[in-house]
């Protein structure tokens, strides 16, 4: 069978999903090691019978639902490759709408910034690579989601980040910083969107939180006040609905300049703010 041919079945098999021929690039390039160029100039090359039986077992997974990152085990965010794993979220593009605001409220000079609920290391990395001269704490209370963000910190090669274990604020031990990013869970637990999609296999600890939503981000924002230096910036990713709700959480703890952004489909997505204490 030809790389064509594959793709034609490929493609109508998985009809009905979000993306069915790319997902089908996707795999057919993962399992050859060639290029969507490369795969499209010379369409008429055969499978091997191994890449067959191996691209056979990655369509069925993806038949089935599994998210193409976690099959192919790699992510693109911010035109950076990360390793993905069901320990943690799948990084997507609306997030670097939250690494892109970040990079405009940094200090010019050199400072310390801190991302709560790293998971791959997403958006400390991407920030990281952009700015050398400044020194990124990423935490998170996972394990095996820390050992993932190291190992993608170190094939990066954003050697300025570090990485703590613990929940939200805990290890950092009374720091302060010039800057606190997060992505952290804000779904509904009852949210009928759990059940549907790439999301029933991500974790769902980083999915989740009580009070509609708004557990963590409440925390975050409580615990922001004591770890930001004066005029140091929040910045929150949340849900599409969420940015009103967000800005009073932030507004009621003493934030100043709140304000929420929208993601590159139009979606409030971000929700920023400046710490002043009088």
């Amino acid at each position: 069978m030809t790389y064509l041919d594959w793709l034609k079945q490929a493609t109508l098999r998985l009809n009905g999903g979000d993306s069915p021929r790319r997902d089908a690039e996707i795999l057919l390039g993962f399992v050859t090691g060639r290029t969507r160029t490369f795969l499209m100039a010379f369409c008429e090359t055969v499978l091997t019978q191994s890449e067959l039986a191996q691209l056979d077992t990655f369509l069925s997974r993806r038949h089935a639902g599994e998210p193409i990152a976690y099959i192919t085990g790699v992510k693109e965010f911010w035109s950076l490759n990360f390793n993905v794993s069901p320990s943690t979220l799948i990084p997507r593009p609306d997030t670097e709408k939250l690494v892109e605001l970040a990079l405009e409220c940094l200090p010019q000079t050199p400072c310390e910034v801190l991302d709560l609920g790293t998971g791959t290391g997403a958006i400390a990395i991407a920030m990281a690579t952009e700015r050398p001269d400044c020194l990124f704490t990423a935490v998170d209370k996972s394990e095996e989601a820390l050992m993932l963000a190291q190992t993608n910190a170190r094939q990066i090669g954003a050697n300025n980040v570090y990485f703590l274990q613990g929940n939200w604020y805990k290890p950092t031990r009374g720091r302060k910083f010039s800057m606190i990013t997060s992505n952290p869970p804000y779904i509904d637990p009852t949210d009928v969107h759990l059940s549907q999609g790439d999301v029933r296999y991500e974790p769902r600890s980083a999915l989740v939180s009580e009070d509609d939503g708004f557990a963590d981000i409440k925390l975050i924002v409580q615990g922001a006040t004591r770890h930001l230096n004066q005029y140091g910036w929040l910045l929150i990713e949340h849900g599409w609905k969420q940015g009103e709700a967000v800005q009073t959480i932030f507004k009621q703890r003493g934030f100043q300049l709140v304000r929420t952004y929208t993601d590159y489909s139009g979606n409030e997505r971000v929700t920023v703010g400046r710490w002043f204490k009088p």
